[in-house]
């Protein structure tokens, strides 16, 4: 496994350049993991890329570096202390570094001689691929993909020329390039909804949710979805329940900021039981915070967010694989339930890209017939939209689509959707929403166990701290004689508790690990199961943690 850092300052090419070398190292069959450290500004400042290049599947990034490909000198000055003994700087020749790691070469000449002083990071990415013994196939395609035509040739020509500047240095096993696919989590989210067979998204731009509006959009034709760009946070959140309410499967993003202007139409997709997906892409609050970094601080929020009390579910994306598969159970559940549901992701992840295997599309549970029956619900001739039902579940019609009027109502209301202020029939429609938790729970999936059988420590972590607690687990289990494992939750809320009941039973000592100040997962586990915890990982630096944190953070506790 190796740990590449491409840095430099914004507007040098350093995001161009990550993903033209992610291919290429896909398609020569390695897995890459890609994660960015992007300060907010459009130019300047500094700017890096981490790239994990494995033979087999990688969940998360490390610092621990073994290459650095510097824009600048400061790339170099900022990382070296990073960069093993053994590792490389690739650097230009002209900045005189005096470290014999360097691989000092004479970029900026030769990309005059091209034509272009921009076509440095070809040049690099061709050096790379050397270094890696790695042969550039399919230069062409890979280059139409992010290299605007006019300037093709001229990136060919550095990268062939970067490519024979060095001898290969590294040796990697040679693996079959298999038909992967290269995405980012917020592509992950997009392809789920497709999956699910959205038809409606609207959204306001926001860091970092932003990418799933404009790969939405990108397909919208294809998809047959339409795609709105609202004016602001409440009218993206109220076109999506109103597309809802007209039949269609709707979806609406935003990041935390975003998310606090669209908790009053949360509440009225509670009432009127409108089903909805809403996905927020957490960043560093509070108010405007950090837009281009990562958090995990929502949890609590908007579990309880709107005023009152009305059935919901959240989901916490973990890593690629799962923000595809959960986003389409995402309409799944708020359709069947007909309850608004919240995906929970945040920078690190939405902006990560993987190599993954294919989505398996064969078991995927992801829509219910949206062609409802217009004879359902029919009581004695008059249809009840908020029937009282056994399991809170009322019959949905789709206005337009049936001979019945189809009343619904933001106001409490009795079974025909009529407004009211009777104390029975109040309580009985509280009930009777609250009821479809009962049912909602028996959908729940436990949290993901890895680890050994027999441990004496416990980590504890929801969404995206799941690769780095799978690495710091394997690399403990490694060199100590204790022994770890971990439970990584998914479906956050309702919390599901018998994996957790079970588990926390057997162990010494348990752990949460969170991107957060002040440990929401534990105080959440800690009021639903009285379980504590022993011990905190918390990291709200706006960077994500890794493995190798995690493992130092468990040494220093140990050796005190």
């Amino acid at each position: 496994m190796f740990n590449l850092l491409i840095g430099g300052a914004a507007g040098q090419g350093i995001e161009t350049m990550a993903s033209v070398l992610q291919k290429f190292l896909k398609d020569s069959g390695l897995y890459v993991f890609t994660t960015r450290d992007i300060m907010s500004r459009i130019r300047g400042g500094h700017n890096f890329t981490l790239l994990r290049i494995d033979v087999k599947p990688v969940f998360s990034h490390s610092t621990n570096i073994d290459g650095i490909i510097a824009f600048d000198k400061d790339t170099v000055m900022l990382h070296k202390e990073q960069l093993k003994e053994s590792g490389f700087i690739l650097c230009d020749s002209q900045w005189e570094l005096d470290d014999k790691r360097c691989i000092s070469l004479d970029m900026t000449a030769l990309s005059k001689k091209l034509g272009n002083s921009r076509v440095i990071g070809s040049i690099a990415t061709g050096t790379v691929l050397k270094l890696f013994g790695r042969t550039p196939v399919n230069i062409d395609e890979t280059l139409k993909k992010y290299i605007n035509e006019p300037y093709r040739e001229m990136n060919k020509a550095a990268l062939l020329q970067g490519y024979e500047l060095v001898d290969a240095r590294y040796s990697l096993p040679e693996s079959n390039p298999q038909e992967r696919i290269i995405i980012s989590g917020n592509q992950a989210v997009a392809y789920g909804a497709i999956a699910a067979g959205i038809r409606f998204y609207s959204a306001y731009p926001m860091s970092p949710s932003t990418t799933i509006l404009e790969y939405l959009a990108s397909k919208s034709e294809e998809a047959n979805i339409v795609v709105e760009q609202a004016e602001d946070e409440i009218a993206a959140i109220n076109m999506a329940i109103g597309a809802s309410f007209a039949g269609v499967p709707s979806m609406t993003g935003t990041s935390g900021g975003g998310f606090c202007l669209k908790v009053e139409a949360l509440g009225l997709s509670g009432m009127a039981e409108i089903p909805i997906v809403v996905a927020d892409i957490q960043r560093p609050g509070p108010s405007t915070g950090f837009p281009t970094r990562t958090e995990q601080s929502d949890l609590k929020f908007v579990i309880s967010a709107s005023h009152g009390e009305f059935p919901r579910m959240v989901i916490a994306l973990r890593n690629h694989q799962d923000a595809f598969y959960q986003t389409a159970r995402a309409f799944y559940l708020a359709r069947k339930y007909q309850i608004p549901v919240i995906l929970l992701s945040d920078q690190y992840l939405a902006d990560t890209s993987a190599t993954i295997e294919p989505y398996d599309l064969t078991n995927l549970t992801a829509t219910i017939n949206m062609d409802m029956d217009t004879d359902m619900g029919m009581d004695e001739g008059e249809y009840l939209r908020y029937r009282l039902t056994e399991d809170g579940i009322s019959p949905l019609l789709i206005p337009g689509q049936s001979r019945n009027f189809v009343e619904s109502d933001s106001d409490e209301h009795d079974e025909a959707g009529h407004i009211t202020e009777d104390a029975e029939i109040r309580n009985r429609m509280m009930e009777k929403r609250l009821g479809k938790l009962i049912k909602l729970k028996e959908e729940l999936m436990e949290p993901e166990f890895f680890g050994e059988e027999l441990f004496d420590i416990l980590f504890l972590g929801w969404g995206s701290t799941y690769g780095p607690i799978m690495e710091a687990v394997r690399t403990l289990n490694q060199e100590s004689s204790k022994k770890y494992a971990a439970l990584i939750f998914g479906d956050v809320y309702p919390l599901p508790e018998r994996l957790l009941k079970e588990k926390a039973q057997q162990a010494d000592h348990i752990i949460n690990i969170e991107q957060n100040a002040t440990g929401q997962l534990a105080e959440l586990i800690r009021e639903k199961t009285g379980i504590e915890c022993s011990g905190s990982i918390l990291k709200y630096d706006g960077r994500q943690l890794s493995g190798d944190e995690i493992v130092d953070r468990i040494r220093k506790g140990e050796r005190e």
